[in-house]
């Protein structure tokens, strides 16, 4: 269901006792709620676009935590525009080509070209990297950016807003706190409480899958496995994604599986002797299982997601990231989004501040169609990734049929993205 209506008050949690007059600081100050990549990227984007910056994070402390992550040229395009060319290129690695191989023979599907290819195409590179990399240069750059103050073990509770200004709640070890502002973005991600508090109710649903992912030294694996490539095999009810991190010392593994198990959480440690009988029961490829069977430890995390939403804000409070838009995993895409909503809202407010209200309304009219299609894609991939027998085969034969230069060029609509310049406010 949507967040509200277009005409309805704003949630207040709990009631302001009265109206009270914004502060000059209020006024040119925008609220951040959560600290992830979206939270971080929407924060550095809005400093740039002259605005003054509040972070809430629950966290104690952020700490370099998840498996790697692909960046996208429209990703890394937006990131380098926000200054952290140099900060990524340290730790990234720039994939020559993504590999999509049978899980059951170990035989090439498709080879679809990156690198060089990709950055020629788009005018971007195409990098794997570290989740905890590209959070240590956000957190980097957020922390060297007069204009951002970001404050740890402070969990968003609730706002009240009115036209002139957004008045948040939030606790802290020493009690409640307030902070003011002219608009918030909701950043808190996939169990979003201000998803919630915007009117939709509506749990996370589990998608009956679940995601181990681990690292394991390069210099442990075969030779062909420390190539820069993203290396997809694709099995029944189960596919394997690895390729190296952290400038080529790590190998990042992850494997999906068809599940039961649905405890929410982003990292349970999870015993390798769970998985290895996951893929071996299938007949899978030796180099792959050898591959499974390398890390020491494991961590694991249900997968979830939610159905499109018809409306990201009420008044000047929008959703960002995940608490938006959660999508499955299969494009590649999660962070990519975020990272594309915080550039754009920071462009939207940034054009019309005195009307947070509008401007946030635009932000959503303006991304809604585009991570909703992404989150379909995305959905649809998980299937295609896990089917077996004769529909597997003719999968492989489509793919072989449409080689790897014309497979790049479907995701041309994903990946030559650009926030516009300027926009039309509707």
């Amino acid at each position: 269901m949507p967040p509200g209506r277009p005409n309805a008050p704003c949630t207040t949690f709990p009631p302001e006792p009265r109206a009270r007059a914004p502060t000059l600081t209020s006024q040119r100050t925008v609220i951040v709620a959560g600290a992830g990549i979206g939270g971080l990227t929407a924060a550095l984007a809005l400093a740039r676009n002259g605005f003054r910056v509040t972070v809430l994070e629950q966290a104690q402390r952020l700490e370099e935590t998840g498996a790697g992550i692909q960046l996208s040229p429209n990703a890394a395009r937006t990131l380098i525009d926000l200054g952290l060319e140099s900060r990524l290129r340290r730790q990234a690695v720039a994939p020559t080509a993504l590999r999509v191989l049978s899980a059951t023979t170990g035989r090439e599907i498709v080879r679809m070209p990156l690198g060089e290819a990709a950055e020629q195409r788009y005018g971007a590179p195409y990098w794997v990297i570290h989740r905890g990399d590209l959070q240590a240069a956000l957190v980097a750059a957020v922390s060297a950016h007069p204009a951002i103050t970001v404050k740890l073990g402070t969990r968003v509770e609730g706002f009240a807003a009115d036209a002139n200004e957004v008045t948040v709640w939030a606790h802290r070890q020493a009690g409640l706190t307030k902070e003011h502002g002219l608009a918030l973005l909701a950043a808190d991600g996939l169990w979003s409480v201000l998803r919630e508090r915007l009117g939709d109710g509506e749990p996370p649903r589990f998608a009956g899958r679940t995601a181990w992912r681990g690292l394991i030294p390069a210099d442990t694996v075969a030779p062909e496995f420390r190539e820069p490539l993203v290396h997809l095999w694709l099995g029944r009810d189960a596919h394997l994604v690895h390729y190296p991190v952290k400038a080529g010392r790590l190998i990042n593994v992850v494997a999906i599986t068809t599940d039961s198990w649905n405890a929410p959480g982003w990292s349970k440690a999870a015993n390798p002797a769970d998985l290895i009988p996951r893929l071996t029961g299938e007949g899978w490829a030796s180099p792959a299982l050898s591959l499974v069977g390398l890390p020491d430890a494991w961590l694991k995390w249900a997968l979830y997601d939610r159905p499109p939403l018809a409306r990201w804000s009420l008044g000047p409070v929008a959703l960002l990231g995940d608490a938006a838009h959660p999508m499955l995993p299969f494009l590649a895409q999660g962070a990519a989004m975020a990272i594309e909503d915080g550039a754009v809202a920071a462009r939207c407010l940034a054009q019309q501040p005195d009307d947070a209200a509008a401007a946030l309304q635009t932000y959503g009219a303006m991304r809604r169609a585009r991570t909703a299609r992404v989150q379909r894609l995305a959905a649809r991939n998980g299937a295609r990734y896990h089917l077996a027998g004769a529909r597997a085969g003719l999968r492989d034969a489509a793919m072989r049929m449409i080689g790897g230069k014309r497979l790049l060029q479907h995701y041309d609509w994903l990946y030559d993205w650009r926030p516009p310049p300027t926009f039309s406010i509707t």
